[in-house]
């Protein structure tokens, strides 16, 4: 199962695959962006589902296990991620696992590491995320 995900998610280029109930999408958007469509529009897609994606942080492991997927895979996997995953049981692997996201301009973390760092939950970290979009919104 995960071997045709990963193949998906290396052929296409594309920053996220989910398989939920036998149906394999794919999705594009940066960061966690349809990882929180998806929670909010498609929340059964998450459910259940298999999942590999190019890069997991805190961020994505808390929307992650909050849409309840039975399993990760991610090119690249912060160690802040795998806390978030274990305390949920969710089955994961990883093609590197680093000490923290980066953003491809520089060498400085992640913003949405940054903005989930306090979070000791999924759900703690999904309400940091959600404030801060809706900040990010209204500004």
């Amino acid at each position: 199962m995960m071997k045709r995900l990963i193949d998906t998610l290396t052929a296409t280029g594309c920053s996220l695959v989910v398989e939920s109930r036998g149906e394999v999408s794919t999705y594009n958007k940066k960061g966690v962006r349809d990882l929180v469509w998806l929670l909010d529009h498609e929340p059964w897609r998450l459910h259940g589902a298999h999942v590999a994606d190019k890069v997991v942080g805190k961020a994505s492991a808390a929307l992650l296990v909050q849409g309840g997927v039975c399993e990760v895979y991610a090119q690249v996997m912060s160690r802040l991620a795998t806390p978030l995953l274990d305390q949920a049981g969710i089955a994961y692997d990883y093609g590197e696992l680093v000490d923290r996201i980066v953003i491809p301009q520089g060498d400085t973390r992640c913003p949405l590491e940054q903005i989930v760092a306090p979070a000791l939950t999924a759900a703690e970290a999904e309400h940091l995320l959600r404030e801060h979009f809706e900040a990010m919104q209204n500004s």
